[in-house]
């Protein structure tokens, strides 16, 4: 082309702009998250910040999918479906309804667990074993089950002179674990199961277990009493009944002592698995892991206010205490 040619052709604006030959935008990673309780922002929190020490952060280097059930987990099903249809790259379940859920959505999708608790992880076909999940899923198992037996031993040990507890149940009928029963049979105390009558239903339990005259509850481990703690705590407090719990942040927000694993060690756990699979990991190959940080919290401005007196060696025990 000649050069006053190549002038005109650039006046004549015909020349593409610089911009247009740009590499196109990179597609971001979009990561589902299914969550069964009505609160997404507060609860996800520390699981995007997890995501975010791994360096995933929302709408900059990948895409946050949030589908909530808002407590309702006949939703979980369909919203599952929704998730596998709009073809996220990945699936983070949380809870065992949402894990169940998902895993029947899809079969090619990966999903991470977050987090299975009790039994039937295997017999339920979600992974084929602990050590090599074999599909499309894996993530971490929260020992629910297996911690319960040495809830209720802590519980006793801060209540040596108690003999009469309840369980608050989580609506399977007759579902305290064989390790609740042993610890009781030792202990010689005696176990009341309580179910919770419809929403919003703890005052009336814990009234009850007060005129009943319990002398403490023991909250098990379950995704509703998880995301309902702010009532259990608030119904305890109003009968003076002391209760221990499965997550720390439980005591932190007033209970009186929290067992478990801990959720930041988990949520770290899940965004590493995260990680790893949009880094190109399949799941098939990631071991199903189990929580290697458990936690003691105890609070002792919960104590004095029920007249309680927690035994040293139970302090001295505790990773954390409230003061």
């Amino acid at each position: 082309m000649q050069r006053r040619s190549f002038i005109a052709f650039v006046a004549s604006g015909t020349l593409a702009p610089l911009d247009s030959f740009a590499q196109p935008t990179r597609k971001l990673p979009r990561v589902g998250y299914l969550f069964p309780a009505q609160r997404t922002s507060g609860a996800t929190l520390p699981f995007i910040e997890s995501l975010r020490a791994h360096g995933y952060v929302d709408r900059e280097t990948m895409r946050l999918e949030l589908r909530t059930a808002e407590g309702d987990y006949g939703k979980l099903p369909a919203l599952a479906v929704e998730l596998a249809q709009s073809k996220v790259d990945i699936i983070v379940a949380v809870s065992p309804p949402a894990i169940l859920a998902a895993s029947r959505a899809t079969k090619t999708i990966p999903i991470v667990m977050a987090f299975w608790g009790g039994e039937g992880l295997i017999e339920s076909g979600i992974v084929s074993s602990f050590a090599h999940p074999g599909g499309n899923v894996t993530g971490v198992y929260m020992l629910a089950n297996e911690l319960e037996g040495k809830r209720l031993e802590i519980l006793l040990q801060a209540l040596p002179k108690a003999r009469r507890i309840a369980v608050i149940s989580r609506g399977k009928g007759d579902d305290l674990v064989r390790e609740v029963r042993e610890v009781a049979a030792t202990a010689k105390v005696e176990l009341f199961l309580t179910e919770v009558p419809g929403e919003n239903g703890y005052r009336a339990v814990f009234e009850a277990i007060a005129r009943d005259r319990i002398d403490a509850v023991m909250v098990p481990s379950f995704p509703r009493f998880a995301f309902e703690y702010e009532q259990i705590i608030a119904a305890a407090a109003a009968t003076r009944i002391p209760a221990i719990y499965e997550w720390g942040y439980m005591a932190r927000a007033g209970g009186l002592m929290a067992y478990g694993a801990s959720l930041a060690g988990l949520e770290d756990r899940v965004a590493e698995y995260v990680s790893r699979i949009l880094g190109g990991a399949r799941p098939a190959d990631l071991p199903v892991e189990q929580p290697t940080r458990l936690e003691l919290v105890v609070n002792l401005k919960t104590a004095k206010a029920l007249d309680l007196t927690i035994p040293q060696p139970l302090l001295l025990r505790a990773d954390e205490v409230i003061q």
